[in-house]
């Protein structure tokens, strides 16, 4: 066993690399990048964009670790059966299937829809499709973590609030022990940022555990 442990808050979290694997949620270009579904809602995305440069550090050491590495990207069929009538509504002027700057917004296949090149898989690494906020509902990533023995996850990305705890809180319920490190993940909102990582960690790690990315390196390298 080449078990380990993270450094990380409320307390350390022992980790077997073997068993351990990366999920990089919706690294996508509507979301991080200028011009794109997030900015057109108003929001400002360089407060999204500080978390690249750490999840291309953690993406780096995890490949070298020999970790799993899973990227996610939310989304729908071109033709939006998919999609809830209720989420159809979200969003104001601009919503999921309009035009955008970057083709059709949060529709599979659209320049938008991709992932940003500063974190773009590599061959062997599955890239998750999915249609709702958590990266298990309606996707095979469970099957996926199962076939190989994943127990611990790191989970990166955006937004911190939305799909990144939904996400959190899906694989809690699974049995998965879920490590996020907070200069990995960004929101448009700096207090729903502080307030959802604190409920993360909150009594005793109630649905996770809070680190960072230097944390992260050190540990997968030892």
């Amino acid at each position: 066993m080449s078990q380990s442990a993270f450094i990380a808050e409320p307390f350390a979290l022992p980790f077997d690399k073997k068993t351990t694997a990366l999920v990089m949620i919706d690294m996508q270009r509507d979301f991080v990048e200028p011009a794109g579904f997030g900015e057109a809602l108003g929001n400002d995305v360089s407060l999204v964009r500080v978390a690249i440069q750490p999840c291309k550090q953690v993406l780096e050491a995890a490949r070298k670790a020999g970790l799993l590495v899973v990227h996610t990207r939310e989304g729908h069929r071109p033709d939006l059966t998919d999609c809830p009538p209720a989420k159809l509504t979200r969003g104001g002027k601009t919503f999921i299937g309009s035009k955008g700057p970057m083709g059709r917004i949060l529709v599979r296949g659209e320049a938008g829809h991709d992932l940003i090149p500063e974190l773009y898989p590599i061959a062997g690494e599955p890239v998750i499709d999915k249609p709702g906020k958590g990266a298990f509902y309606q996707t095979d990533l469970h099957l996926i973590l199962q076939n190989r023995g994943i127990k611990t996850l790191i989970v990166c990305g955006v937004t911190t609030e939305v799909c990144v705890t939904t996400t959190v809180r899906e694989a809690n319920d699974r049995g998965f022990e879920c490590l996020v490190p907070a200069d990995c993940v960004g929101s448009y909102f700096p207090e729903f940022q502080k307030a959802s990582l604190e409920m993360i960690k909150a009594q005793g790690a109630i649905f996770g555990w809070v680190s960072n990315a230097s944390n992260v390196i050190a540990a997968l390298a030892a």
